[in-house]
């Protein structure tokens, strides 16, 4: 990268989670001038670890948890930071649900999904023969059928059923309302998830995004919305709202890091390509609701029991939430697609003793000391957990997500190929932003 190729350059990024940041901090380095627009008022968007209102001074992650081994974007920044990352989950992931003959039992997580693995091997392989294209044949077949609709047409087992509807817990969507693609990727490509060793910032995961800013020379401007941007022969206005008061941001090229679900709402002068736009209006967000629940002792640790949990359950997937940390124990719950709203149904009408009960196969609950929950979908900023992709969005149109429009560049995990979902994704996309504006400046 050759510095100071951008010297003299300003450059508006809308959105102060991890990809605007990390565009915003690749863009300094190439000698630009950055303003960062954040419609929060903090930094990291859903990388948000609370830190108030548990015992003991103890926090948790509200949303990005999991950081996996190869997600070296991740790791490096960290260690640019001076930031710890410790090894949680050592004894790996496992499966609660119905077994053969419908009795719910504990099992290892890849031996229950192999299953899985097992059932979509046709299309595995057939997909491969597509070289993995989401624009082939076999990939616009895939993309058009449901989860559900491959599940009816192989007559499953209610335990295959039931295995499946755990993925909730990793893609946010129910087999009814995801592409079977994403499924087939994943099998394709790296297997079950779960499988690598897992990591977590031992301060806690914002202190990524908060360290990143604090480390800007740029200016970052809090509860500040992106309205309107208009692009020009010589640039770009911004125009943005701060407390009902509307004003305006002069720059050479705007970064669009905020999820698809508010970028949809910025009108773009002139408008985007129809498929780009497309893209954007018709591209879903996972409901995710994450429950935090302190408890006395780890009443769930056992030998050589698994750490974390995928189930068919309305609680969701369940794991160890601060093993890294001394003191009182914590329970992380994600309910994601309809075990979102279900889960909380659960607390509105039991409180969180109910889903504590509903936990007694982990063992016998301790006393809860506190907790916390954030509904995703219920955020404004961000409508959801993650994006993720129904039989309707169609495959074709996702390149558009990451494609350039004059002097608009995109990023955000919902732009990434392989890391789609994770903080890895958003890093990785913010870098990539901040190389096409360079190679956009030289043209």
């Amino acid at each position: 990268m050759p510095a100071g190729e951008l010297n003299g350059r300003v450059i508006a990024i809308g959105g102060a989670g991890l990809a605007g940041l990390a565009a915003a901090r690749a863009l300094e380095r190439r000698g630009a001038a950055v303003v960062v627009i954040e419609a929060r008022d903090r930094v990291g968007g859903r990388v948000w670890t609370l830190r108030r209102g548990f015992a003991a001074r103890q926090h948790a992650e509200a949303g990005a948890d999991l950081i996996e081994e190869e997600q070296q974007h991740v790791h490096d920044l960290a260690a640019e930071l001076g930031l710890k990352t410790v090894r949680i989950l050592r004894n790996g992931f496992g499966f609660y649900g119905p077994d053969a003959r419908g009795r719910r039992t504990v099992d290892r997580f890849g031996r229950a999904f192999r299953q899985i693995a097992e059932s979509l091997a046709p299309l595995i392989r057939e997909f491969k023969l597509a070289e993995q294209r989401s624009d082939s044949g076999v990939g616009q077949w895939l993309a058009r059928t449901s989860v559900a609709d491959w599940l009816d047409s192989i007559a499953a087992s209610s335990q295959l059923r039931a295995r499946v509807r755990a993925f909730r817990g990793f893609f946010l969507a129910d087999p009814e309302d995801l592409a079977l693609l994403p499924l087939v990727e994943q099998f394709a490509e790296w297997g079950s998830p779960g499988g690598d060793r897992m990591f977590r910032v031992a301060d806690g995961n914002d202190r990524l995004a908060t360290r990143t800013a604090r480390r800007l020379r740029g200016k970052i401007v809090l509860n500040t919305v992106v309205r309107a941007v208009s692009v020009r022969d010589d640039g770009v206005r911004v125009a943005v709202e701060e407390n009902g008061r509307r004003s305006e941001i002069r720059a050479a090229f705007f970064v669009c890091a905020m999820p698809a679900a508010t970028a949809r709402d910025v009108q773009f002068t002139p408008a985007l390509p129809d498929p780009q736009a497309e893209a954007i209006r018709s591209l879903r967000y996972g409901c995710a609701t994450r429950l935090l629940l302190q408890f006395e002792r780890r009443f769930w640790r056992a030998p050589f029991k698994p750490s974390a949990f995928g189930t068919d359950l309305p609680t969701g997937a369940v794991w160890d939430g601060n093993e890294q940390q001394r003191g009182p124990a914590m329970l992380t719950f994600l309910a994601g697609g309809r075990a979102s709203a279900e889960l909380q149904e659960i607390l509105a009408r039991e409180g969180d003793a109910g889903v504590a009960r509903r936990v007694r196969w982990l063992g016998n609950p301790a006393r809860i000391l506190a907790s916390r929950t954030v509904v995703w979908e219920s955020d404004p900023w961000a409508t959801g957990g993650y994006a993720y992709f129904d039989p309707s969005f169609d495959p074709y149109l996702r390149p558009w997500l990451a494609r350039p429009f004059t002097r608009i560049v995109f990023a955000g995990e919902h732009t990434s190929v392989k890391w789609q979902g994770y903080m890895n994704g958003a890093l990785e996309s913010g870098i990539r932003a901040a190389a096409e504006i360079a190679a956009l400046a030289r043209g």
